[in-house]
């Protein structure tokens, strides 16, 4: 179905189910992600949605499918008052869409859904991180409202001399 044959008052993401993301959803979220990263990346999502499940009352980590396939995922967390900042925040830490459904308005789902929940809650800010050479998260990013922040973000090499 195009956007063009939408019904009216429908959005292209209502075609997209949103749910939260709980531990059940582990194979198929370390599938998306290989697909991505080119990596197995197991253990670190087993920690994630761990962390996820004990926040099951602050539905920020979520599933997505479409036409009844898995079709990609969001993990996100709060933090109250960490690096100096004064009011909440969330933190966008993983979003991914399986290959075969990109282009399906799936990232746009989830982020509609994540920013209805956060508004909910209270949460006036999401901040994520993006390689600057990764031009198609920089053009989702955009779309959905992210901006550059005001801020820098620093990194330091342990086994490097200072």
């Amino acid at each position: 179905m195009s956007d063009l044959d939408l019904p009216p008052d429908t959005l292209e993401t209502d075609m997209v189910k949103v749910r939260t993301l709980t531990p059940a959803d582990l194979d198929w979220v370390v599938r998306i992600d290989a697909e991505h990263s080119g990596l197995r990346r197991r253990k670190y999502y087993e920690l994630k949605l761990r962390e996820a499940e004990r926040d099951t009352g602050i539905r920020v980590s979520l599933a997505a499918s479409l036409e009844g396939e898995e079709a990609g995922f969001l993990m996100a967390r709060l933090y109250y008052g960490e690096f100096g900042q004064p009011e909440p925040v969330a933190i966008l830490d993983s979003i991914a869409v399986s290959r075969r459904h990109q282009k399906r308005h799936v990232g746009g789902a989830l982020m509609r859904q994540l920013l209805m929940n956060l508004r909910a809650l209270g949460i006036d800010q999401i901040h994520t991180e993006v390689d600057w050479n990764q031009f198609a998260m920089l053009r989702f990013f955009e779309k959905t409202g992210f901006r550059p922040a005001p801020r820098l973000c620093l990194e330091c090499h342990v086994h490097e001399p200072t």
